[in-house]
């Protein structure tokens, strides 16, 4: 599983017990990154199940989950991007699925996917298209760490510190292959 991730500067690896989080593994990626891997996955023959995000204290996360047919096992990818900013890659050309995925988060959180081929609203009114109604005022925000199960951490870039700061550090073993920062 690792593999898949090397060379995408990825922040955060970590393995998950499916039985309490319905997810085997899970990634924190920089925004950069997310179409390589979105492409690395569709190579390996995974699939799409949903892109949605959560508003926290730090920005919003993204959260994409992917599945495999012949290997089940739910493959989390997360992506930081700012309150200020909430701007992504569209992956709706490499996984056809995620175009209503993408437009649903942008109708209840406002993130912005550039290059979705049809980014029109799709649940909310048009004439209401700037209304988010999961948008969150900053002191109900919670920290990401407080909310995301932090896993069996298997790499963390140093300088990561949303999920734990005291996860350890990237190593040879790892498959740690220096990471952009967050």
């Amino acid at each position: 599983m690792e593999a898949l991730f090397t060379g995408l500067g990825a922040l955060y690896l970590a393995k998950c017990d499916a039985a309490k989080t319905g997810q085997a593994f899970q990634a924190f990626l920089p925004a950069g990154s997310l179409v390589r891997a979105a492409e690395r996955l569709r190579a390996a023959d995974y699939f799409i199940e949903d892109v949605c995000a959560v508003d926290c204290a730090e920005g919003y996360v993204v959260v994409y989950h992917f599945d495999h047919f012949e290997t089940p096992g739910r493959l989390t990818l997360r992506v930081l991007v700012p309150h200020a900013a909430p701007t992504l890659p569209s992956i709706a050309g490499i996984f056809s699925g995620a175009e209503w995925h993408e437009r649903e988060t942008r109708d209840f959180h406002g993130v912005l996917f550039e290059g979705n081929p049809n980014f029109i609203p799709l649940l909310i009114d048009p004439d209401m298209a700037d209304c988010f109604p999961l948008r969150k005022e900053e002191k109900a925000r919670a920290k990401a760490k407080d909310m995301l199960e932090a896993g069996e951490v298997i790499f963390v870039n140093p300088a990561f510190t949303l999920m734990t700061p005291d996860a350890p550090a990237a190593t040879k073993e790892s498959g740690g292959d220096q990471p952009a920062t967050a």
